[in-house]
């Protein structure tokens, strides 16, 4: 291979000389192999638009950066709602006015 030689990663995989349809059995294997799931959603024109631009911008194809979303999201509220759960599990001192307050402010 021709080290000195530059490739414009921009343009590489956009000639339909080299684009074909993968065979569904590949199709199918790549998405069990990633434990996939394919979905239909409908999303507002303007936020795909923004996503698509995201994507670019961190050179992403614009549904791994939804899963990307996703994932982040899903995680973050889980977090959350696991955190309430344990301080509404924790006993809660008996303070009152604004030094509950406090309190609260110093727990979180």
């Amino acid at each position: 291979m021709n080290e000195d030689r530059e490739i414009d990663y921009d343009s590489v995989g956009t000639s339909d000389a080299y684009v074909a349809v993968a065979p569904a059995e590949l199709s199918v294997a790549l998405d069990d192999a990633l434990d996939l799931q394919p979905i239909s959603i409908r999303l507002q024109r303007d936020l795909l638009d923004n996503l698509k631009a995201l994507a670019k911008l961190n050179g992403l194809g614009y549904q791994p950066l939804i899963r990307q979303v996703l994932t982040r999201w899903v995680d973050c509220e889980l977090k959350h709602m696991l955190r309430e759960r344990a301080a509404a599990a924790q006993p809660q001192p008996e303070v009152e006015g604004e030094d509950l307050h406090v309190e609260l402010r110093k727990a979180a």
